[in-house]
């Protein structure tokens, strides 16, 4: 009876010792933030210029931190209308970005706006 009593606190024991480890395939790890100048900047050279990109633009300028974080919602908002809604941009074209190019401006604003 002593030797079973004691396999059983040894297997329980083992249990709870091993009961929070798991494999590192296991666990999940939390995606990069999408920062400004990795992510948000890029997207709006390539798909904002010229009209909002200093000296050429004649729009106001997103090229700057301040702006954009400034800016956001308008900018999440007029992006997501479509291209037959008055203040849709990117201006003069006649399609929308694709949703994933929009989401790097939502999650920059729900990652907090990093910078870097």
């Amino acid at each position: 009876m002593k030797r079973i009593t004691t396999v059983l606190a040894v297997a329980l024991a083992s249990g709870l010792l091993f009961q929070y480890c798991a494999s590192s395939k296991s666990k999940k790890t939390a995606a990069a933030p999408t920062t400004f100048e990795g992510h948000v900047l890029p997207l709006i050279q390539t798909k904002c210029a010229p009209c909002h990109i200093a000296p050429d633009g004649k729009k106001k300028h997103y090229n700057t931190y301040d702006v954009v974080k400034a800016d956001i919602d308008s900018m999440i908002r007029r992006v997501q209308l479509q291209p037959n809604e008055k203040g849709f941009m990117p201006f003069k074209k006649t399609e929308k970005l694709p949703d994933s190019l929009v989401q790097v401006f939502v999650k920059w604003k729900a990652d907090g706006f990093p910078v870097k």
